[in-house]
């Protein structure tokens, strides 16, 4: 970590860009693994004979979670810290990811395309907005994230 602030201070690249390009690309990663399941819904159905009704309520759930991790991933950015927080994030994306294999049944689907993928996106939009110094707390920042 040191040799690469050190890097960054010889050539003139502020820290803070660095952090920025690195949130750009987790969004992008996180949108598209939140946006999985809507390309696969006809697969799905062919492989588990499962309805659209039971795929898109996952995705639902999905959504839903996303919008209410908001203020509580503010909350814990406030407490725990952004690197923290950050990690966690991207830890339970990547489990979420990895176990998709094993989903066989619909429950399997909701539990973790719908809550456990659903969280992560939440905690990276809230680094995203730390960019801007005049958007007030970390639990504004949270609240206009739900939205």
């Amino acid at each position: 970590m040191i040799a690469i602030s050190a890097r960054l201070a010889a050539s003139r690249v502020h820290y803070a860009w660095v952090i920025i390009a690195l949130t750009f690309i987790v969004i992008v990663v996180t949108a598209g693994v939140r946006a999985t399941p809507g390309v696969l819904i006809v697969p799905f159905e062919n492989e588990f004979h499962w309805s659209r009704a039971t795929i898109s309520f996952a995705i639902g759930v999905n959504l839903l979670v996303y919008g209410l991790v908001g203020p509580f991933a503010a909350a814990a950015m406030d407490r725990f810290g952004v690197r923290r927080t950050m990690a966690l994030s991207l830890g339970v994306a990547a489990a979420g990811v990895a176990l998709s294999p094993l989903v066989f049944y619909p429950w399997q689907l909701v539990l973790l395309w719908g809550l456990v993928v659903g969280c992560p996106p939440a905690l990276s939009v809230l680094i995203w907005q730390l960019v801007s110094p005049r958007a007030g707390s970390m639990l504004g920042r949270g609240w206009l994230s739900a939205f």
